[in-house]
């Protein structure tokens, strides 16, 4: 298993079986990293530098659609979702918006008129996954770190689109892929890896950005679609988005939260 290896060892190999298209003899080593950290670079200035790296709360309406083995569930569902860097996300459903799910930290809830209640494990577990290894974490904590290495797997077709690839692998030795588009350099695609703890099989999560429009100056994709192991399992539309979106004080307060439903 490629990820159980120590990183240099991984990068070696990674070089080794690097295509010649991909990786020629003079980006190997510290000129490969570097390729990466410039299309990693092209990516933050693309999507608004410093303001982006910033950018400590939005706010995204929008409708959802739900897929089984690639096929729709059902309708969609309107949705309010909300999100405070680096660990707060809460999300609000329905016409009403009266079913609220909230991640603060490492923990959830859904909160409703019935009042709160922690969300399933299985779910939250797999909702903090996505937020570690989003491309928001990469690009903001893991590129700033030094122990981080990238590997620039050189260029591929995403959505159509000629794309680069750049992999980081954290300390930690968790992964991200990220395909840029190789003209405008905003995101096109976010895959990783990860091991289901009860099943023991490898699954691949993936996100596509598309139809990206200017808010505020920064490029959003207003469509993002979700893939597990190559199966589509969700989609949203969004219809607005708002950066720092004015919140009353206890906005974050799973209490108030609960006391402003059940009202």
């Amino acid at each position: 298993m490629l990820r159980a290896l120590p990183h240099t060892l991984l990068l070696c190999l990674l070089l080794t079986l690097a295509p010649s298209s991909a990786l020629s003899q003079d980006e190997a080593g510290g000129g490969n990293a570097a390729q990466a950290r410039k299309v990693l670079d092209a990516v933050i200035t693309a999507l608004g530098g410093d303001r982006w790296l910033q950018l400590d709360c939005q706010l995204r309406t929008g409708h959802i659609a739900a897929f089984y083995h690639g096929k729709p569930s059902g309708g969609t569902t309107r949705f309010w979702e909300y999100h405070s860097w680096p660990d707060h996300d809460r999300s609000e459903y329905t016409v009403h918006r009266d079913v609220i799910q909230i991640y603060i930290g490492r923990k959830g809830w859904e909160v409703t008129y019935k009042g709160k209640t922690p969300l399933p494990t299985e779910q939250v577990d797999d909702y903090l996954r996505r937020r570690d290894h989003s491309v928001e974490t990469a690009l903001k904590e893991w590129l700033k770190d030094p122990r981080t290495i990238l590997i620039y797997e050189g260029q591929h077709l995403a959505s159509r689109h000629l794309a680069d690839q750049v992999t980081l692998i954290s300390a930690q030795n968790e992964s991200v892929t990220i395909l840029a588009d190789a003209q405008n350099h905003l995101p096109l695609q976010r895959t990783f890896s990860w091991r289901d703890p009860v099943y023991k099989d490898k699954n691949a999560d993936t996100e596509e950005y598309d139809d990206y429009h200017t808010v505020d100056g920064l490029p959003t994709p207003f469509t993002v679609t979700r893939f597990r192991n190559n199966e589509m399992t969700r989609q949203s539309f969004l219809d607005k988005v708002t950066y720092h979106p004015e919140l009353p004080l206890d906005f974050w307060d799973v209490d108030a939260i609960m006391h402003h439903t059940k009202k």
